[in-house]
């Protein structure tokens, strides 16, 4: 056994035992007096809780053969380590970045960019009074509903609009409010995970709706939704699995024929699109489209506001009127409401007035997605001359993109070729 080592697998050397007791503890390294104006500034438990962290920095390198530099376990350099360990807890966490990850529209990396007129209305509403929930012809109070509702009407065509937070949550309210307590029939093949290990059955038992599977993995029939119905159904749910494809021996239900089936039996018929394509658009061919799922007779369609309708993050509810009012009148809508600012975002998106609702110009991922590759190099340009000035080398390389990881999977390798920037030579992906 060589000097300074103990006995036994994983036992540290002396030296570092040494090192380790030599560590002052957390209340000697709070009680610094250059970390009373600290203290003043953060609150003690911060403090307390950063002095904790930056002990703990220093047995880990300890134990992994660094040992700390002597000016750094003084006084004066455990007071600058916690006042600055403190400090990053309020600095901003969310960075700009560049998305090269060849996905257009990333999750992690924070969904659509706002359109310019959609910026604009967030920032008036965010720094000013309005009239969110004050109908100013009436001199009454009235909804924040109202500001928005008419908008996707028109988007869509659909007789009623309702916006919460999230489409997790407008799956979750039709869900309670037509499914509650009662039977709701899905295909095997549509018990998607989405982002976050949120599934549709635990959502559907949040709902306290009783999830009825039919059909397999691979194959659904009419037939098998027409053997499961009974007494006890109140729902058919058809979900898009937007975010995988099932290729090869398959077959799933048209929703027109879902819905008549529904409506055979005096069913509400759902559809969560999950993106909810707006625009008819080349690179989202294989994207159900929110007008084809009203135009099949489905009572109830819910989608995405931050995905391919390039809005803030928000679920977007549409369909019939008697079906949408009752959505509304729920308490679980007023608890997943949308504040002003995403209320204003959705209707800042109206800023294009020019384009017909539904176009391509008229979405802004749409328009990112179907950009000319020179127009993309043009951009890139100015980014070389501005953002990336000082960045270093930045080179423009081809590459195959898609325009969602939530849309189009299996044509992941089919999208048209765009252009994405490397910082010293090294690819984006590494800052972002």
């Amino acid at each position: 056994m060589s000097p300074g080592k103990s006995a036994g697998k994983g036992d540290i050397s002396r030296l570092q035992a040494e090192s380790l007791r030599a560590l002052p503890s957390v209340e000697e390294v709070v009680e610094i007096p250059d970390l009373a104006g600290v203290i003043e500034d953060f609150g003690r438990g911060l403090v307390v809780d950063s002095a904790r962290v930056v002990i703990d920095r220093f047995r880990r390198d300890i134990l992994a053969g660094r040992e700390p530099d002597a000016d750094a376990l003084k006084p004066a350099g455990l007071a600058r380590a916690v006042a600055d360990e403190a400090a990053t807890v309020f600095l901003p966490s969310l960075k700009r970045l560049v998305n090269a990850s060849g996905v257009v529209v990333h999750t992690n990396l924070g969904r659509s960019v706002l359109a310019p007129e959609a910026i604009d209305a967030v920032v008036q509403a965010a720094t000013s009074y309005s009239n969110l929930e004050y109908n100013l012809e009436a001199g009454k109070r009235g909804s924040r509903n109202d500001h928005i509702t008419r908008i996707i009407m028109a988007l869509t065509g659909a007789e009623n609009a309702l916006v919460v937070n999230n489409n997790a949550a407008a799956v979750l309210l039709a869900l309670a409010v037509f499914g509650g307590g009662r039977d709701v029939i899905v295909s095997r093949g549509e018990l998607i995970e989405i982002g976050g290990s949120f599934r549709i059955p635990d959502i559907m038992a949040s709902s306290t709706a009783r999830l009825v599977e039919v059909g397999t993995t691979n194959k659904t029939k009419l037939s098998d939704y027409q053997k499961a119905i009974g007494p006890a159904t109140a729902m058919l749910l058809h979900v898009h699995s937007s975010n995988y494809k099932v290729v090869g021996f398959t077959a799933e239900v048209d929703i027109a024929e879902l819905a008549a089936l529904g409506h055979e039996h005096g069913l509400v018929v759902v559809d969560d699109l999950g993106s909810g394509a707006l625009a008819e658009l080349p690179a989202l061919a294989d994207e159900p489209s929110v007008h084809d799922s009203l135009a099949a007779g489905v009572d109830v369609v819910t989608f995405s506001g931050d995905k391919l309708l390039g809005g803030p993050q928000a679920g977007i509810i549409v369909g019939r009127s008697e079906f949408v009012e009752k959505m509304k009148d729920r308490p679980m809508a007023r608890a997943r409401r949308v504040d002003k600012m995403t209320t204003a975002a959705l209707q800042g998106r109206r800023g294009l007035r020019g384009n017909p609702p539904g176009s391509a110009r008229a979405i802004s991922l749409s328009h990112s997605a179907a950009m000319p590759t020179p127009a993309i190099a043009k951009n890139q340009a100015a980014a070389r001359r501005g953002t990336w000035a000082n960045a270093g080398h930045a080179a423009a390389t081809s590459t195959r993109s898609r325009p969602s990881s939530i849309a189009n999977p299996a044509r992941a390798n089919t999208a048209r070729w765009m252009r994405n920037m490397a910082l010293n030579g090294a690819p984006i992906e590494r800052w972002a």
